[in-house]
């Protein structure tokens, strides 16, 4: 108890019991004899101080009181943490009320006998509390709200007397017993960590918040301004911890942020606390339950004795704050945090059970639940599954963790494909590309110094830019994760919009191969045009750089960094794969998947044109220059590049599908190589020179 009822401050127990000498007449001695001490230390289980709590207090102030006539205790609001003021008709004592009650008071009569009174004012902050003992008396102030008085209902106003107060001392927790002068009023300010909390002041918190969270970040602040929300959100827990509640739970915020503040009594035996959110609509979310295990709240218990366990869920609808370097993408944007004020909260033996409420998943979608991971020394942080487990339903998924923080559940590409076949499948598009740009690079030089007779010189030409255009379709590829992975969105940005424009530009002189099929097909080898290589330049070149340009002046941030997550079976981990390229997947679906069924469709129907006179001519002997022309012109028209369709299916067509489609489409370059040479030496060994001609004409792009 107390150590401040005599300035002296002699040994603990004594000094509980004298605070209920009552009353202490000025003729008394201050020496009590041994026997009386004796007797009260008998009487001490059952008297004043010494029944009042087993836990200590926070705060005591102690006096002595002259009782002059018929008074009483006046509880009051007041704007500081404690003051007590002294009159003849009253002691007033003053503390913050909640906003609801600060319209009223409370008022105990005392006892009618007069004297010298010692009276003792002691605070519990555990369960905020505030206990009187006035002489043998003791009152729990405030402790019963229907007992209050309205303002204004007063049966008649007093004058009051100011009067001193004697022996004064006080004593903070943890702090010295302090002596303080006669007066009749003691005022204590509060510091600010100690200054009470209302719910106006979490409400004012919430809405600061939702506006900063409503605001885009600038990319180049994006970081900062992130680690800069979550302190925000840092310091609205430290709110929450403090702020007075007159239930045992309650529900802060309107948009965004939802916290809820859950209080929780100790009890002999601790029993879990399950809780569910209400249900939301329009999301793909709908709502969460959490389940406490009961050794959480013993956890708490062990720490310290304890009044009250006060547990917080954060409700956040929103990725903003908790963005990481892979842009991993949160089931529903729904971010649910849950703590224990002052209590750190790790490696439980039985797990806090997390469920959220949701949408059916995707067939290719897997569901991993994560928690938030921060790094102080780089302001920023990162989703890790380390002691969750993860248990999916058809709408639900269950995380299990050890632990208390923030968690969410990110959404993965299923491991239909397993990591081995990607890492191949890497490895196969490195070497391929790399392959096919040199390849593209040795034929364009062959091509330009063969024979330049007028009716080559244009298909020549045309073989030697969609070359080009696949030597920088290849080249902008294979540094592309490079750049991602700079400091410098303007340098991915510029990287993305280059790989854009060399596919596109691929794609164009794709069809424009097709074109000249099929101005070769129906046999018009003598028409001229003017300016006629200059007007396809413009266009396999131009069309690309507009479609590019358009694209990036409707919003800058069309290119960029792009995730492709991948979901890793050993290890259960997510991991991204970052490239510079498009970030609307819509501008990729209409754009680039549209564009090339054009092109497809088109060279699809020129193919078949140049089958047919095939079959049409049908001349013995040539048929392995006719399968070696078919299959020189699928290349030079893109149409393996239609696989990519077969990527939406699943099991081993779609594994077999894209090895297909990787292999061909990343040597494309060296296949061309390969063909083209191939004609060359097949037209040189060639005797017939009627055969020859019929080559030329099959085969018209082999130059």
């Amino acid at each position: 108890m107390c150590y401040c009822c005599w300035r002296s401050s002699p040994p603990r127990l004594w000094l509980g019991q004298q605070a209920l000498l009552s009353p202490w007449r000025p003729s008394q001695s201050r020496e009590l004899p041994g026997m009386k001490v004796f007797l009260l230390l008998l009487l001490s289980p059952f008297q004043g101080v010494g029944a009042s709590s087993h836990w200590e207090e926070d705060f005591c102030f102690c006096g002595d009181r002259n009782q002059t006539q018929s008074s009483s205790i006046i509880y009051e609001h007041g704007p500081a943490t404690i003051s007590i003021e002294n009159t003849a008709q009253a002691l007033i004592i003053k503390r913050p009320f909640l906003p609801n009650r600060r319209n009223s008071y409370y008022k105990y009569s005392l006892p009618p006998a007069l004297g010298r009174y010692r009276f003792c004012v002691y605070w519990f902050k555990a369960n905020r509390t505030l206990r009187l003992v006035y002489g043998k008396q003791s009152f729990v102030l405030g402790g019963d709200p229907s007992s209050s008085i309205a303002r204004g209902k007063e049966s008649q106003k007093t004058e009051r007397t100011n009067t001193s107060i004697f022996n004064v001392s006080y004593i903070s927790k943890g702090g010295k017993n302090t002596s303080l002068d006669s007066a009749s009023e003691y005022f204590f300010p509060a510091s600010p960590e100690r200054m009470p909390v209302w719910e106006q002041d979490v409400e004012e918190q919430l809405t600061a918040l939702d506006s900063l969270i409503a605001q885009p970040p600038a990319p180049a602040t994006r970081a900062m301004e992130q680690w800069m929300l979550r302190r925000k959100l840092g310091e609205l827990e430290k709110t929450l911890a403090r702020v007075e509640l007159e239930g045992q739970n309650q529900t802060f915020g309107k948009a965004t942020v939802h916290a809820t503040v859950l209080r929780v009594q100790p009890t002999q035996a601790p029993r879990h606390l399950a809780f569910a959110s209400q249900r939301e609509e329009g999301g793909e979310v709908h709502g969460f339950m959490v389940d406490l295990p009961s050794s959480l709240f013993m956890v708490a218990k062990k720490r310290e004795e304890v009044v009250e366990h006060r547990v917080l869920l954060m409700d956040i609808n929103s990725q903003t704050m908790f963005q990481d370097e892979n842009s991993s993408h949160v089931l529903g944007d729904k971010v649910v945090g849950i703590s224990l004020v002052d209590t750190v909260v790790a490696n439980l033996s039985d797990p806090v059970v997390l469920t959220f409420f949701h949408d059916q998943l995707p067939r290719n979608v897997t569901s991993l639940c994560v928690f938030w991971q921060e790094d102080t020394t780089a302001s920023s942080g990162s989703w890790d599954s380390y002691g969750c487990t993860t248990v999916m339903g058809d709408s639900q998924t269950d995380c299990r963790c050890n632990h208390l923080t923030y968690f969410a559940v990110l959404m993965v590409s299923s491991p239909e494909i397993a990591y081995i076949h990607r890492d191949c499948l890497s490895i196969i598009t490195y070497i391929g590309c790399l392959i096919s740009a040199l390849a593209s690079i040795c034929t364009i030089f062959f091509l330009y110094f063969r024979s330049k007779q007028r009716d080559q010189i244009t298909s020549m030409h045309i073989h030697m830019n969609l070359l080009g255009a696949i030597f920088l379709l290849d080249v902008t590829f294979l540094i592309s994760e490079h750049l991602a992975s700079s400091s410098s969105e303007a340098v991915c940005r510029a990287g993305g919009l280059f790989l854009h424009f060399s596919l596109l530009s691929c794609l164009t002189w794709m069809g424009i191969e097709g074109y000249n099929l099929y101005r070769l097909v129906i046999e018009v080898f003598n028409a001229y045009h003017d300016h006629f290589l200059l007007k396809l330049c413009l266009v396999g070149w131009g069309l690309p750089f507009f479609c590019v340009t358009l694209i990036f002046l409707a919003s800058w941030t069309n290119y960029g960094p792009f995730s492709i997550p991948v979901y890793e079976s050993v290890g259960g981990k997510s991991t991204n794969a970052t490239i510079c390229w498009i970030t609307s997947p819509l501008i990729h679906n209409i754009v680039n998947l549209g564009f090339f069924s054009l092109v497809f469709l088109f060279n699809s129907v020129m193919l078949g044109a140049m089958v047919r006179e095939i079959i049409r001519q049908n001349k013995k002997g040539h048929k392995l220059k006719h399968v070696l022309a078919l299959f020189g012109l699928s290349i030079l028209l893109g149409i393996p590049w239609a696989l990519v369709f077969f990527s939406f299916t699943s099991g081993v067509f779609r594994l077999v599908s894209l090895y297909i489609f990787t292999i061909i489409n990343s040597l494309q370059g060296f296949l061309i190589f390969l063909w083209y040479w191939t004609m060359v030496l097949q037209a040189r060994k060639s005797p017939d020179s009627q055969s020859s001609s019929d080559s030329i004409k099959l085969q018209p792009n082999s130059s």
